[in-house]
């Protein structure tokens, strides 16, 4: 059994594997939090604020584990707010500020078409904590999924002044859809171990779901291309600095408080 104290090779892995997932939920789910008060209907202001409560539930059950098996006396709470940009792990595509609502949904529909099938896939690792959060995580997301799906179709098949943000969108988000799909060798010894799945795997169902979605909403898929990468190794655009700037402020500003 994977010791969850140690500092071995294998145990970094499993603990930046895990770390991984939690930093993009808690970027993500921060970023839709963004959006409380202020999305374009009452509706839409209680779907948006229970989706980033969702993403902060996966993230935080996700950092405790990751606690866990780091073994050295950190939280849930330090990992995320006494980390600064360059430790976190989290993929580029979930710190792209909000913009309109058109960048928010295609921003959504991205990373809710991967989420899905990858959580599906982590529900079977054989690491149980994993498998427990990423089974209830595919169900979140498969809600999330539809409702950014609906939202991108409506503006795509809209107006024509809609149609052409939700198309500025898509074009303006597809260079960070392909880190997703990236592995490297920490991923390939969870792989091997049953405790990670390749994310590779899924790429041909995301392709399937946001084409179809796409083509429902009378846009067109941008062709593909370079695409920006990094933000697993901790290299980040500008939006994160800024972003995390503001989100651990007043843990910061109050280190050990209890609440």
């Amino acid at each position: 059994m994977t010791s969850t104290t140690g500092h071995a090779p294998h145990t970094t892995h499993h603990f930046t594997y895990v770390l991984r997932l939690a930093d993009t939920a808690l970027v993500l789910g921060h970023r839709l939090s963004e959006w409380s008060s202020r999305a374009p209907t009452l509706e839409e202001d209680i779907a948006l604020s229970n989706i980033a409560l969702d993403h902060i539930g996966q993230a935080r059950a996700l950092f405790a584990h990751a606690a866990k098996l780091e073994g050295r006396g950190r939280s849930e709470d330090d990992l995320a707010f006494m980390r600064d940009a360059p430790q976190f792990l989290n993929v580029q595509l979930v710190e792209r500020e909000n913009g309109d609502f058109a960048v928010t949904m295609a921003r959504q529909l991205f990373y809710s078409a991967f989420a899905v099938p990858h959580f599906t896939a982590l529900a079977r690792s054989s690491d149980s904590e994993i498998a427990g959060i990423a089974g209830k995580a595919a169900k979140e997301c498969a809600y999330h999924l539809r409702h950014a799906s609906e939202w991108v179709i409506r503006l795509g098949d809209g107006t024509e002044e809609s149609r052409q943000r939700m198309q500025a969108a898509v074009d303006e988000l597809w260079m960070y859809t392909g880190e997703l799909f990236e592995t490297d060798a920490m991923d390939h010894a969870m792989i091997a171990q049953g405790i990670g799945v390749d994310a590779g795997s899924v790429k041909q169902v995301w392709d399937a779901t946001v084409d179809a979605v796409i083509a429902e909403a009378t846009l067109t898929r941008p062709k593909s291309g370079w695409m920006s990468s990094g933000g697993r190794r901790g290299q980040h655009t500008e939006h994160l600095g800024h972003m995390l700037g503001q989100m651990q402020s007043l843990h910061r500003a109050y280190p050990g408080v209890s609440w």
